[in-house]
């Protein structure tokens, strides 16, 4: 997880947020999930995660979904709400760590949190920032219905509404067969129905 940007030495909200995203798209079978959910520039994470973890993960990314699923719905304030609970559960306690001049960086917790305080603080600090900034209609629910990631919505007018190209692409495809399947059907009902019409002689 990026503990600061890269370029002006300052927190990176984009990047914790997009840590949020992660977390509700992941898949959190067991340890080894977890473990994977972690970048590479945190792999201290990865070495320090435990079992006690995995639960509190669990709970946080079921409450994150309500999040994005209250944002994609238009309820502002219920979103709103479930990321004030979740402040006061991880709460965020900015702290300078490093060795010296040239390893400063910012951890969101105070020292000896676990791994779940902090990867779980700046997430949720990271997505209160970008409601406040964009509000929670920029908070989406992929539209394929056979994938239901999460995405934060970054279109200049707010129109996407699927998590990947993969997913647009698909379901485009499933439409669009969808409609020349209706196109036959039609088709094969109206010589149906002419015949039924014909008077007998």
């Amino acid at each position: 997880m990026a503990r600061e940007s890269s370029t002006v030495g300052v927190v990176n909200f984009d990047a914790y947020a997009r840590t949020g995203v992660d977390l509700v798209n992941a898949r959190l079978d067991d340890l080894d999930d977890l473990r994977a959910l972690f970048p590479d520039d945190s792999a201290w994470m990865r070495d320090e995660v435990a079992e006690r973890d995995l639960a509190i993960f669990r709970r946080a990314q079921k409450r994150l979904r309500d999040v994005f699923e209250f944002g994609t719905s238009g309820r502002d304030g219920q979103a709103v709400t479930e990321l004030n609970a979740l402040l006061e559960a991880f709460p965020v306690q900015p702290r300078i760590s490093g060795h010296d001049s040239s390893d400063w960086h910012m951890h969101v917790t105070s020292r000896g949190a676990s791994v779940s305080q902090e990867y779980l603080a700046g997430a949720v600090w990271g997505l209160s920032v970008w409601l406040c900034e964009y509000g929670s209609a920029r908070f989406g629910v992929c539209a394929d219905e056979r994938c239901g990631n999460v995405y934060l919505d970054t279109s200049s007018n707010c129109c996407r509404r699927f998590c990947s190209e993969r997913c647009a692409t698909r379901s485009h495809v499933a439409a669009h067969r969808a409609r020349k399947r209706a196109a036959i059907g039609d088709q094969l009902t109206v010589p149906a129905q002419a015949e039924s019409l014909t008077p007998v002689s």
